[in-house]
């Protein structure tokens, strides 16, 4: 008989870097990696390689950004949607698009399970099996957070090395973070205590207050119907203006963000 196949919501970091062996030596499955681009970045075809020399038997990608920006981002944008004030949304706006894709491609590809390698303790297993629930109720939805006897980032490291499977993260550097075009947040390591003030290193995308330019930057921005149209007069796409914005933003310091459910949010 033919196994059973797997569609995972993969992006190539610690957590479901090594769900694909999990997967595999606890359910004998074939895994699909779903590979969504939301802006973060990453060249796709490296991680498309990594899901497939680490197990994958297939990898697909999806270019979301256009998608997750107009129909998502402006969208939020347009109803002021700010958690507590405070937090832009970013990792949860993804989510929706995200799990489409995932069940478009599981559809596409004869699975009959999806997964994702969301904790059991936080917000992000419920939009993404919501959107499941909503879209494909007939999939069974595999946690592996929910399941298996890992604990710590360090029993994932730990993990990882076991299969042979190569990640950013050791147990000096164990910062998670998510990244699209939206945002990049952060958690894990010193931002464990939220007494902790983030390191110097910590910080990706922005430049420091002391290494930001000292004189300002007038940016002009224009809207149709609440949505961002051109910067300074110049007329843009949805992704190549949010793209500008942060290039803006990060180096004059712009996105630093306060502390947020004990998890350090900002760009």
């Amino acid at each position: 008989m033919a196994k059973e196949r797997v569609a995972l919501a993969y992006s190539g970091g610690l957590d479901t870097s090594i769900i694909i062996p999990w997967l595999k030596e606890n359910y004998d499955c074939e895994v699909v990696a779903v590979i969504a681009d939301v802006g973060q970045g990453e060249d796709m075809r490296a991680v498309a390689a990594k899901a497939l020399a680490t197990g994958a038997s297939e990898a697909v990608v999806s270019d979301l950004k256009d998608d997750f920006v107009r129909n998502y981002c402006f969208q939020a944008l347009k109803a002021g949607a700010i958690y507590e004030h405070k937090y832009l949304l970013g990792t949860s706006l993804a989510r929706p698009p995200i799990a489409k894709a995932q069940v478009e491609a599981a559809l596409k590809h004869g699975c009959s399970a999806v997964a994702h390698g969301c904790t059991g303790k936080g917000n992000d297993q419920v939009r993404f099996e919501h959107a499941y629930q909503a879209l494909a109720p007939e999939l069974k939805v595999i946690a592996p957070w929910r399941e298996w006897k890992l604990v710590s980032r360090e029993d994932c490291i730990d993990y990882a090395e076991k299969k042979n499977v190569p990640i950013v993260a050791t147990k000096t550097k164990i910062h998670s973070r998510d990244k699209n075009i939206w945002h990049l947040s952060h958690e894990g390591g010193e931002l464990e205590d939220p007494a902790n003030p983030p390191l110097d290193s910590t910080w990706q995308m922005t430049a420091s207050p002391q290494a930001a330019p000292d004189k300002e930057e007038v940016v002009e921005m224009t809207f149709e119907a609440g949505t961002p149209v051109a910067i300074n007069g110049v007329a843009m796409d949805p992704v190549p203006l949010l793209d500008k914005l942060n290039e803006i933003g990060g180096r004059n310091g712009v996105g630093r963000v306060d502390l947020v459910e004990n998890r350090f949010v900002g760009i």
